[in-house]
């Protein structure tokens, strides 16, 4: 146990944050650089070690939580890293983008504020990359068997990794020209810059995987051709088809899904552009979807110059404290404000879009909508209620409903869906046709970022046991355990 008497006397301190109007003037993270070493140590001093760690059960990687806050506590930094990385190949993704599942199954948690375990992870990662703790770990021999991944998001990157270091020739196949998936393209600079993406893509490469950007499977290269060239594929892919919003006015200029507005944002960053073909600038901007794509786009909007920003969700607005139906351990939905509502706009809650109204150009320059409410589970609509919303700017952040199929993927591969659209697969993570494995949001619809890379750790274990009769990887989590999906 780290500190006997941590939890009592060391109350919780979180990472700082910059000053709006310092962030809001660049793309940097908001968190204040170096703020949480003089108090991390302390912070992880407040760990009971419990004798039943609820944390590893909140968290998908199984994080062996209690063992490295011990080790930060101690300022053992390489050993907090090797226990760390012993269950999580990315914990400064995680780290930075998790909603820390892990800290509302903390023990600490049931009449106290829980342990900041995500602000002790991203400083043991942050630390060890510092110190030069993290290398390259190649096989000591090869396999003979190849494998390709067919997308570079957590659960690509993920599988990729842990097939590479069980001595397999990986190659992974990415359609966009960079690789890192909605890491690279989804979330914005400010909640993750990309030098943590690149700089384990690095390792990888020096691991000895290889990637292929600019490649679309299904069209660049079909599925007969990639199961010729490798013994097994993983499809890892994500679930890239937005939710639409079909209303009248749908087709009006400057409505755009969400992963159409982010990306471009963020290849701004890369220098692809010197001004982002959409742009929120001097407009009064609609963001609907209250999720963290969502507030993505309001992040966004804020430091593109956006006259106003509005966000609409059509669900009541949830409680700040857990409601009796969503007990201890599990993972509550709590109001939120994230870094990107501190910045400023306006939320609305329990509202529906009813349709679009553009001007005689064809853009868009309003938007109505009318309060609803739950009545015996039924949404319904409130008489009365209508008003409209002046609208230059409309981002769609209302979530995804499945595998694109638009570009041959699943019918090329001859893949069995789910009734949600998903692909369907067993226990060993491998779909209905022989040697093809699938994991992530492609198998298990949109999910978060830890439960992609679990998921990919526990395919590549089913892809190794399948191209040699065994495997030494880590125990799989069950692919229809969907309890912490949002």
């Amino acid at each position: 146990m780290a500190d006997p008497k941590g939890f009592l006397t060391t109350p919780r301190e979180t990472q700082c944050s910059r000053p709006v109007a310092e962030r809001l003037q660049d793309w940097n993270e908001v968190y204040v650089p170096g703020s949480l070493l003089p108090i991390i140590s302390k912070q992880a001093g407040r760990c009971m070690d419990c004798g039943i760690p609820f944390c590893h059960n909140g968290c998908p990687l199984g994080n062996l939580i209690p063992e490295w806050n011990d080790f930060a506590y101690r300022e053992d930094w390489s050993a907090a890293s090797e226990r760390l990385h012993a269950t999580n190949n990315f914990p400064e993704f995680t780290g930075r983008l998790c909603p820390a599942p892990c800290e509302s199954a903390c023990v600490l948690g049931i009449n106290q504020p829980a342990v900041t375990i995500k602000n002790v992870e991203v400083s043991i990662i942050d630390k060890a990359w510092d110190n030069g703790d993290v290398t390259p770990q190649a096989p000591e021999r090869l396999s003979g068997k190849t494998a390709a991944v067919i997308g570079s998001g957590p659960a690509g990157l993920a599988a990729a990794q842990q097939l590479t270091r069980a001595g397999h020739t990986v190659v992974v196949y990415e359609r966009a020209d960079r690789i890192g998936g909605l890491l690279r393209y989804g979330i914005p600079e400010f909640k993750m810059e990309k030098v943590h993406i690149n700089r384990r893509i690095e390792q990888m490469r020096a691991e000895g995987t290889k990637f292929r950007t600019g490649i679309e499977v299904g069209r660049d290269i079909t599925a007969t051709d990639l199961r010729k060239r490798f013994d097994a594929v993983v499809i890892a892919a994500g679930a890239t088809v937005s939710r639409d919003l079909p209303v009248p006015g749908r087709d009006l200029n400057g409505i755009h899904f969400a992963m159409e507005y982010l990306p471009l944002a963020n290849k701004v960053q890369e220098g692809d552009f010197l001004a982002p073909p959409i742009t929120a600038e001097g407009k009064h901007v609609v963001v609907i979807g209250g999720g963290d794509t969502g507030a993505d786009c309001v992040g966004t909007a804020h430091r593109q110059g956006a006259a106003s920003v509005t966000q609409l969700e059509i669900m009541p607005k949830p409680g700040e404290d857990r409601n009796a139906n969503q007990p201890w351990p599990t993972f509550p939905m709590l109001y939120k404000v994230t870094s990107a509502h501190e910045e400023g706009g306006e939320r609305v809650y329990s509202v529906n879009t009813t349709h679009f109204e553009g001007d005689e150009d064809g853009n868009v320059k309003a938007l109505h909508l009318v309060e609803v409410e739950f009545i015996d589970g039924k949404l319904t609509t409130k008489p009365g209620t209508e008003r409209v919303l002046p609208a230059q700017l409309v981002t769609l952040a209302m979530g995804f409903t499945g595998t694109d199929q638009a570009n041959g993927l699943v019918e090329q591969f001859g893949l069995e869906l789910d009734g949600r659209g998903n692909v369907s697969r067993d226990a060993s993570y491998a779909t209905n046709v022989d040697g093809v494995f699938v994991a992530g949001d492609a198998g298990r619809g949109q999910s978060l970022i830890v439960w992609a890379i679990a998921e990919g750790r526990s395919a590549a274990r089913g892809v190794d046991r399948f191209l040699t009769g065994s495997s030494t990887l880590p125990y799989p989590v069950k692919p229809t355990d969907r309890s912490l999906t949002v």
